[in-house]
């Protein structure tokens, strides 16, 4: 039963990986803009969770397991800060320099655990902290002069939003983490409806929002779920998957190559993050 369990997991949280490594090639391919993109992954992401979570509560009276609190809000609109960000970044570099860039979020998750809570990080976490840190350096000075610049610093600040989710659930254990991304959807669909043009859409766009939307949704309860079931360092392992997923699917649907400081700086981070996620592996 135990390794039963241990394969689900490991075929869930890979496919989650795979699923999120959608999103950078289907913002592309959709014209609009990206509070509009956001509005309608609110809606879709949004309705999906809350489903999930009605169906997931068992015998917990509903309003306990839809409460959330000020510090679940709290998560929420941090949530939904990174979701923008990621959303725009994507419209405005290369797929792989945010897939790339976004792969640090644990090493600068872990500088902001010791900010916040003195969590002590692992020497090799720091190793792989400033290898990391310097990929990106790499990345972001190549997007000088070329139009690519505001888009790898929106990964960055996408990447550093993203840290500080990681971090706030661990601090806010009490909080529900999927209905927490439920809400920011909704954050994110009031929003996008004021600031973009939803019902301004081609029907080519519709399609591919419905399937953005879509992926969100099961990309997180895939992942929710298969890291129930195995070890945190193996979900770390096997969520870089989404890299070489997300790198692959631009290249042969959208034709895109990043240009040579992105692969440097990806070589760089890519090999500081397996180092440690592997060392981690094996230790547990």
């Amino acid at each position: 039963m135990q390794q039963s369990q241990h394969l689900n997991g490991i075929v869930l949280v890979s496919l989650s990986a795979v699923v999120f490594s959608m999103s950078g090639v289907l913002t592309k391919m959709i014209e609009a803009d990206g509070w509009t993109i956001a509005c309608w992954r609110g809606l879709i992401g949004g309705l999906a969770v809350i489903v999930y979570v009605e169906v997931r509560r068992g015998a917990t009276p509903r309003g306990q397991a839809f409460r959330l609190g000020l510090r679940g809000w709290i998560l929420a609109s941090v949530g939904s800060v990174a979701s923008i960000t990621f959303i725009y970044s994507f419209k405005l570099t290369y797929v792989a320099n945010v897939a790339v860039i976004y792969a640090t979020a644990p090493f600068f998750a872990a500088g902001l655990a010791w900010l916040a809570m003195r969590e002590t990080a692992k020497g090799r976490t720091l190793i792989a902290g400033i290898l990391s840190l310097a990929g990106v350096t790499i990345i972001v000075s190549g997007g000088l002069g070329t139009g690519k610049l505001m888009g790898d610093l929106l990964a960055v600040v996408m990447t550093f939003g993203n840290a500080a989710y990681i971090v706030l659930i661990r601090k806010f254990a009490d909080v529900p983490v999927v209905w927490a991304g439920g809400a920011s959807a909704l954050q994110l669909l009031l929003v996008g409806a004021l600031m973009g043009a939803p019902l301004n859409v081609t029907a080519q766009d519709t399609v591919l929002l419905i399937l953005f939307g879509l992926t969100f949704a099961a990309a997180v309860i895939l992942w929710t779920e298969g890291t129930r079931l195995t070890p945190s360092a193996q979900s770390a392992l096997l969520g870089a998957v989404e890299i070489p997923c997300a790198t692959l699917l631009a290249w042969v649907v959208l034709s895109e190559l990043p240009h040579a400081a992105a692969v440097l700086g990806g070589t760089v981070i890519m090999s500081a993050v397996l180092w440690h996620t592997v060392i981690d592996y094996r230790q547990q």
